[in-house]
Parts: structure tokens; C-alpha cells; sequence
């Protein structure tokens, strides 16, 4: 059989709880659940950077933020770092892309073949303003977040229509040629990424539902001072009553359902054109959405609903109804699209931080496997880090104490047991561990300053600051919108 084909199916904001497979009480994600069905997912896949452009840019390159330097939203991949697609294209392997990138520019030489429809930060540019610290930008004065919710229509929403149709149609052409050359195809969505609005008949499905009630988000719920900073800086909370707080759920489970139809349609397109069996499918996100657990709204944090992710590989050689609790991230994608295509071993891979899912997919679960994120972003002034291993997750902040959570025991990170004497061995353990890596001070700082000089190039902090927070990346042929 001929070496099989590659398709890679992204979405933004996609909460990992927030699908059926992972156990959702009412979350209607049929399409991905059959997925699941047919491969295996991941129950420990972690985003290595919960904010969009630095975890978009460890997808393509395999390699972690600190070691590219793709710090936030600003500071976007422009393939100065060599890419899996452009390995790929190197064997002869075309990758095409279709829809949200958030690189840097469409002109710059990421690797991929063709990019359909590409979305990339605002004027090769991007928020700025998310790199104004110590002190950081005033807070939100408006929040379109808390605004822009219920049924309807979105740019983001027509984008994605848009999206699954090029891909159903690229699809049905190359089902059409019946060649054995495998192909590469990255189909991208954007939701349920903010605005939260979602299509009429999927809004229905959940504007009846009694929505759950966010975990410590009493408005007097203590909060650790790095995430109180961030919720006072991204103060959404503060614009939202408990009826548009239901709405905005119902309208997020809605886009979560509707980027599962688009899916749903993608893959009955592979079925249609003859090509299922002999192709591989990935399914992830970038990284996830608090949805107003301890009153965030948005990611960048290293909890379980900003930090982890859904993750799921089916085809040929994945075995199937498998669960694997083996820790695993987005720089694991590229390695394993290199290896479908048969070539592992090629000039680069010795620089990529992961390891191929058909490898771990085909061994026994290894829950000693480290998952590694790191976050230096807007919404806090020091750069946070996290290290997942076992049962434990450590959260180190740089100035700022620790967090350590036992998954296993308290899955809703509700008891801290950094302060606790009788895990001063796992705390030093997961320390050790962090410290190999980098020096988490130096790296926030060498961070800064980069950031600092952007922020000069841009005008300073005054004239950046003017200009306001971007509400969302515009899709083609749309301008960005900012709000001061």
C-alpha cells in the first residue's frame, strides 16, 4: 500500500472538556467523537503556549517558544525558523494549508506549498499592545467579548463555512486524480474562538440547557496573585451579568458544535472522494478557554481548561478505541506528519522538541512523559511555566510562588499543594525538571526585552497603549477592529 496521506484538522479555543469523548455532559461533538472511535486520543495533550500565535508557531516549527522566540501575539511565525512543511516539502511532500495560520504575513516563506484563504495577524503586526508591561495597559473599559454573544452570524463563522467548503472541494480533487503520491493537507478553523456567537439552529441546542456554574467564580473566590493580575487585566467578568454569562456558553457549546458539523462534513468529503483509508487524520487545537472558570475568560493561563487540549489520531496503523494517558503536545504533530510520510530521519528532526503519535500510540500509555508549556504573553507581567507529569502538575511563576495540583485527586485544581511538606520532593523533582530546560528568570527577561523594543518600534507605550486591544484577528479581506 502506498505510504498514506496526511490531514490535519485544527480549531481555536476548543476546550478539551468541552467534547463528548472527554466526557461532556451535554457537549454534542459527534464527529470528533466518532473520530476518537476510530483511533486513539489523548487524555494528557497540553498546548505548549495558551495564547494562538506562539502555539501556532510550536506547532509548524516543533520546537518550544523559548527556543524560537514566537513570544505572543506579536511576535508571529515568518519561517526564520525551518518548519515541518518546509522538511516536507524538501522529500518532494507539498503541505497545503486552508484557513487560519496567525504566521505573520501571507508573504512570508513558512514552507507550505499553497496557503487557501490564509489568516495571519493584523498587518504582519498583531497586538501590540498585549506587550506592554510592568506596569501593564489599563484594563478593559468595554468588552466585546461579553458583547458579542447569542445566535447569529460572525465573520469567524462564515470563515469557517468557507473553510470546510475549499477543503471538501480539495478533497474531491485529489480523490479524482487517483495518484499514489501521498499528500499533506492542513484544514484550520477558527472556532469556537471569541466573538461568541454561534448559527441559529446550533445556538438552539443549548439555549435551554441549565448551564453549570463556573468553578471560583464568587466574586469573592481568592485567586492566586498571577492569575488575579491576569483576570484584572482581561477583566471580562466585570461586563457580564448572569444572563449573558448563560449565553455566552450556550453560545460557545454551540460553536463548538458547529465546528464539529464542519468536520463532520470534511470527513464525509474524504469518505466520498475514497480516500479514508488510506489517510491519517489528526485532530487538535491550539489550546483551550476558561469559559469563566475563577472568573477567566480566554486562555493564557496553565489550567486545565485554558492548557489542554483535545488531541486525536485515526487511520491506517493508529490502533483504534484506544484511550492513552501518555503526555503529549503540539510540537508531537510535526514529528508524527513527518513519519507518516516516511521521512523521520531527515536533516532537522534532531532540533524538534517531539515525538511521532504513531509511536506513541502504538506503546503502552508512559505516564513519566514530560508535557511542557510556557506562556510570556498579555494579561500578566512574568512568564509562567508548566510541567506535566505523572499525576502532578507543577505551575511555576516567575515571581510569584508555585501552584501543584494532583490531577488524579483534585481535578479541578482546587487544592494547591505547593506549600505542603509532603510534596516537597515532587515540587523540587518537577523544579529540577523545569531548570534543565531553561532558566525560567533569564528567559522572561530576555522576553521582555524583545517586547520592549517592540513596543518602542511601535511608538511606545503611551501611543500603543492609545491604540487600543485588537478584538480578534480579522479574517481575508476584513480590517481589524480595536478597542481602547
Amino acid at each position: 500500500m502506498a505510504k498514506p496521506n496526511v490531514l490535519y484538522i485544527m480549531s481555536d479555543q476548543h476546550q478539551q472538556k468541552a467534547s463528548g469523548c472527554y466526557g461532556h455532559d451535554f457537549a454534542r461533538t459527534p464527529n470528533i467523537d466518532g473520530l476518537a472511535a476510530r483511533g486513539t486520543r489523548y487524555t494528557t495533550a497540553y498546548t505548549n503556549s495558551p495564547i494562538c500565535v506562539p502555539a501556532r508557531a510550536t506547532l509548524a516549527t516543533g520546537r518550544y517558544v523559548h527556543e524560537t522566540h514566537y513570544w505572543d501575539n506579536s511576535h508571529g511565525y515568518e519561517g526564520r525558523v525551518k518548519s515541518w512543511h518546509h522538511m516536507a516539502g524538501e522529500q518532494g511532500i507539498g503541505v497545503t494549508s486552508i484557513g487560519k495560520l496567525h504566521f505573520r504575513s501571507d508573504d512570508d516563506p513558512v514552507g507550505f506549498e499553497n496557503s487557501i484563504i490564509p489568516m495571519n495577524i493584523d498587518g504582519g503586526v498583531g497586538d501590540v499592545r498585549g506587550c506592554v508591561k510592568r506596569p501593564m495597559a489599563a484594563p478593559l473599559v468595554r468588552s466585546k467579548t461579553a458583547e458579542r454573544i447569542g445566535p447569529g452570524e460572525s465573520p469567524y463563522t462564515k470563515y469557517d463555512h468557507d473553510i470546510m467548503e475549499q477543503t471538501c472541494a480539495w478533497l474531491k480533487e485529489k480523490g479524482a486524480k487517483k495518484t499514489d503520491k501521498p499528500w499533506t493537507l492542513m484544514c484550520s478553523f477558527v472556532c469556537p474562538h471569541p466573538p461568541h456567537i454561534a448559527p441559529q439552529e446550533f445556538y438552539d441546542m443549548y439555549d435551554k440547557v441549565d448551564m453549570p456554574i463556573p468553578k471560583e467564580s464568587d466574586p469573592d473566590a481568592p485567586l492566586h496573585p498571577w492569575i488575579h493580575l491576569l483576570q484584572r487585566s482581561r477583566n471580562h467578568e466585570d461586563f457580564l451579568t448572569p444572563e449573558t454569562k448563560r449565553i455566552l456558553m450556550a453560545s460557545y457549546y454551540g460553536c463548538v458544535t458547529y465546528l464539529d458539523s464542519n468536520i463532520g462534513k470534511v470527513l464525509a468529503a474524504l469518505e466520498e472522494a475514497g480516500l479514508r483509508d488510506n489517510t491519517i487524520v489528526i485532530y487538535a487545537s491550539d489550546h483551550g478557554e476558561n469559559l469563566g472558570a475563577r472568573k477567566l475568560w480566554g486562555k493564557n493561563c496553565m489550567y486545565e481548561e485554558s492548557a489542554a487540549v483535545p488531541l486525536i489520531i485515526s487511520g491506517p496503523g493508529v490502533p483504534e478505541r484506544k484511550v492513552s494517558s501518555t503526555p503529549a503536545t503540539l510540537v508531537d504533530i510535526g514529528p508524527t506528519v513527518l513519519d507518516i510520510i516516511g521521512h523521520r530521519e531527515i536533516a532537522g528532526q534532531e532540533n524538534l522538541a517531539g515525538k511521532s503519535l504513531i509511536e506513541l500510540s502504538n506503546a503502552p500509555s508512559d505516564p513519566d512523559r514530560v508535557a511542557f508549556s510556557e506562556f510570556y504573553a498579555s494579561g500578566s507581567d512574568r512568564a509562567s511555566y508548566m510541567i506535566r507529569k505523572r499525576n502532578f502538575k507543577y505551575i511555576h511563576y516567575v515571581g510569584y510562588d508555585p501552584e501543584l495540583f494532583d490531577l488524579e485527586k483534585d481535578p479541578d485544581e482546587l487544592n494547591n499543594l505547593a506549600g505542603d511538606d509532603g510534596h516537597a520532593g515532587v515540587i523540587s523533582e518537577y523544579q529540577n525538571i523545569l531548570k534543565a530546560m531553561l532558566d525560567p528568570d533569564e528567559m522572561d527577561e530576555l522576553a521582555y526585552r524583545d517586547q520592549c523594543a517592540l513596543v518602542e518600534k511601535h511608538g511606545g507605550r503611551e501611543k500603543v497603549s492609545a491604540k487600543g486591544a485588537i478584538q480578534g484577528s480579522p479574517v481575508p479581506g476584513d480590517k481589524a477592529e480595536y478597542l481602547s
